[in-house]
């Protein structure tokens, strides 16, 4: 039986993630790629979807889920992220 992750082991695991981008410091890696918005009714696409330029996810409403141990929503800007992340 494997032991399942506490929900702030999860929110602390999304929220401290970096990866080669960001230990390279490429102009279009955010600093913090993943942001963990702790309200009640975020990620919005208004207020989120430009986070770290457009470049980072927003993820919120962190719970427990009975089949998969854990749910969240997580929003990113698929236009940015896609075709012009990589443009300034």
């Amino acid at each position: 039986m494997r032991n399942k992750p506490q929900l702030n082991e999860v929110r602390e695991a999304l929220q401290s993630f970096t990866a080669v981008p960001q230990e390279l410091g490429l102009y279009s890696a955010p600093p913090q790629p993943i942001i963990v918005r702790d309200e009640a009714d975020r990620p919005q696409p208004r207020l989120d979807r430009d986070a770290g330029r457009g470049m980072s996810i927003t993820v919120g409403r962190i719970a427990r889920d009975r089949v998969l141990d854990y749910r969240l929503v997580a929003l990113g800007h698929n236009t940015i992220r896609g075709a012009a992340g990589g443009r300034s």
